[in-house]
């Protein structure tokens, strides 16, 4: 009987092939700021395009040839996507990876647009779209019968998954499913040895029931930097501390505390209506050679630029401006989908 060929599912620092990301257009919601959130995708696309591919879905030829004329610099490192999308947060739509046997796989898990609360048809059928396009070369794709988006997601490469109660659990995803048979799912799709589970910690304005991209983030495989806030009157403050609690309690799989590094909130931002906007540092992008980094301008990015270039220091640190991308409840990680080498993309 021939052995069940391990699956790894790698983290975010692993060497990728390249970075998926929706371009924001003047008919979606990010219309009334168009302007500074493109300035915002510039910045991050040539940033990635300097270090690996840049994969772009654009909804119509039209949405191409004006980004094509913003980005003509690094056209060589680009390639296009002509498909559907209801919003623009990748990190949840597009498919994850694993790696098997035979090379890499394509995960297309359910998504019901964080448990029902936007139309997302286009969304529900955006990694079938970006796979019918071939720019992820012949890379095979399973479509799995399970609500899961890739922010809530954080892996250190070895077995070990790091996740939210709040979003995986909640009943808007995979009602039927206990605890224990969402962890067993997990584990057969990942390939994992253990779940670690938060169960304290969100941030205001987040739509997103508590991804775990925007709180708690492997930078190692002993190394987790959090979100918290130093402010007791902040209204997340006692949720995150109660969070800070539970990650000085994990321990690494030698049985070792974590490295924990806290990275404080900025000062609340507030949309027009007045409420307030999920801003924090966690929610940065790794790639080839380096860091993405949400700024607020805000006193705190400096800090979160320093401890940051701390833990990464082998990779430029690159601030972007994120205020525009928290408009619509997102940053930087939401908005982009790495993919490891293994996948031929381009």
């Amino acid at each position: 009987m021939t052995a069940t060929p391990p699956i790894h599912f790698p983290p975010e620092w692993a060497e990728q092939s390249a970075v998926l990301i929706a371009w924001p257009h003047g008919e979606g919601e990010f219309s009334p700021w168009l302007a500074d959130v493109e300035a915002s995708y510039e910045s991050i696309a040539l940033a990635i395009a300097k270090r690996e591919r840049l994969i772009i879905a654009c909804r119509d030829e039209a949405l191409q040839q004006h980004v094509t004329k913003k980005l003509s610099t690094k056209l060589d490192s680009i390639s296009f996507a002509v498909i559907p999308y209801d919003l623009e947060w990748v990190r949840d739509t597009a498919p994850l990876t694993v790696e098997v046997g035979q090379g890499p796989k394509l995960l297309d898990f359910r998504f019901n647009s964080w448990g029902n609360k936007y139309e997302h048809g286009n969304d529900a059928r955006l990694a079938k779209n970006l796979y019918d396009t071939r720019v992820l070369g012949k890379t095979p794709m399973e479509s799995v019968d399970f609500v899961l988006e890739g922010g809530s997601l954080e892996t250190d490469g070895e077995g070990t998954l790091l996740t939210t109660a709040r979003c995986l659990l909640n009943p808007n995803r995979n009602p039927s499913f206990s605890q224990a048979q969402i962890e067993d799912q997990l584990k057969n799709f990942f390939g994992l040895n253990r779940v670690l589970w938060l169960y304290h910690g969100h941030t205001e304005g987040d739509d997103t029931d508590a991804h775990v991209d925007t709180l708690a983030r492997f930078c190692s495989t002993g190394t987790i930097c959090y979100t918290t806030s130093d402010n007791p009157q902040d209204a997340i403050y006692a949720g995150l501390k109660a969070m800070e609690n539970e990650l000085q309690a994990l321990k690494t799989t030698d049985g070792k505390p974590y490295k924990l590094v806290p990275l404080p909130v900025p000062e609340p931002i507030f949309s027009e209506e007045g409420d307030r906007l999920p801003a924090t540092y966690a929610n940065f992008l790794i790639i080839n050679g380096a860091v993405l980094v949400p700024l607020y301008d805000d006193p705190a990015d400096a800090y979160a630029f320093c401890r940051l270039s701390e833990l990464f220091p082998d990779r430029d640190i690159i601030g972007i401006p994120s205020t525009p991308l928290i408009r619509q409840y997102g940053s930087i990680h939401c908005m982009t989908m790495q993919f490891p080498k293994s996948v031929n993309a381009g």
